[in-house]
């Protein structure tokens, strides 16, 4: 049991609640990243948040895989809720809401705007050609980019005001004073922290998605088959889960990228290294592989870890 007993020297800016509950590491590992939080959507993405930026405040169990392996299990999502509500209240599954709001509603206006132009596309071109997927794909990119410019910034409000869990701050607030408080430290580069691989992995899936899709839809899809038309409609949905799973490291590096170096006990030492850029937090990411924490809700294998007691490791955050 003295294993699961959190160092004292990792645990600044953490409540009482939280203290007991840390995993500690081995002496001289550096530990501690960050990991990823619109109502109901926003309380899934509050939870996801403190995973992606790293923040685990509560301790793994035990548990067995299909082949009887015993391994760690991380708490899932409706524990953290839990965790959070109590912590908290129900008020603290809706921090970042405001800036979430705002950039899904400016989000939804240029995606519609780019849905009336597919729209007056189909009807001038009824041929599901793999040129066409490429054009259609092409404008869907440049606007899908223009859309990540306009709202990144919010997304970095609604990041860093999640990230206030961690060490219990209250730096960020409403969208206003988030705007005049990251404007004043860090400039109008501070709006675009983690823009960089956040548009890569939506240009990256916005091709792959499409580009599967049309192969799957033309070569795999027999035209013969009764229900064809059935399958076709959903095959760019399916498509979108698996390609979904790929990309989601760029969104981790992100997130982690947000609120790293922002004044936050999240993106500081000894939780999380200073990153000198995206591309030095995904080396060091995947050299701990952790590229793909936080992508699950349910089932969340501890990772890092061996079969030795002392050699557990576990991130210290909690973000999206």
């Amino acid at each position: 049991n003295n294993c699961w007993q959190a160092k004292p020297s990792l645990q600044p800016n953490i409540g009482p609640e939280e203290r007991g509950s840390l995993v500690c590491s081995k002496p001289g590992r550096s530990g501690n990243h960050l990991h990823r939080y619109d109502s109901p959507g926003h309380i899934s993405s509050d939870e996801t948040q403190g995973e992606d930026v790293g923040h685990e405040p509560l301790p793994p169990t035990v548990g067995t895989t299909m082949f009887g392996r015993r391994v760690l299990y991380l708490p899932g999502f409706f524990t953290y809720v839990h965790h959070i509500v109590r912590v908290d209240g129900r008020t603290g599954l809706f921090r970042g809401l405001s800036p979430r709001i705002v950039s899904s509603i400016i989000s939804t206006v240029v995606r519609g705007k780019v849905k009336q132009v597919e729209l007056q596309s189909k009807k001038a071109d009824q041929q599901n050609s793999l040129r066409r997927v490429f054009r259609e794909t092409s404008h869907e990119m440049i606007i899908q980019c223009l859309s990540r410019l306009v709202t990144h910034p919010f997304h970095v409000m609604s990041v860093r005001c999640m990230a206030q869990f961690v060490g219990r701050e209250t730096k960020y607030g409403g969208v206003f004073s988030c705007f005049f408080k990251i404007f004043k430290e860090e400039g109008v580069t501070g709006f675009y922290v983690g823009f960089i691989p956040h548009v890569l992995g939506e240009v990256l899936f916005l091709w792959c998605c499409n580009v599967l899709a049309h192969f799957i839809n033309t070569y795999a899809v027999d035209e013969g088959f009764s229900q064809a038309s059935a399958v076709r409609s959903y095959t760019k949905f399916v498509m979108g889960i698996a390609v979904s799973v790929l990309t989601y490291p760029f969104t981790l590096v992100a997130d982690v990228m947000a609120v790293n170096d922002c004044g936050l006990a999240a993106g500081l030492p000894p939780r999380s290294p200073i990153f000198k850029s995206w591309l030095h937090c995904w080396n060091h990411l995947s050299q701990k592989g952790q590229l793909f924490r936080g992508s699950s809700f349910f089932f969340r294998r501890m990772l890092g870890a061996t079969n030795k007691p002392d050699d557990f490791y576990v991130c210290v955050f909690f973000l999206y």
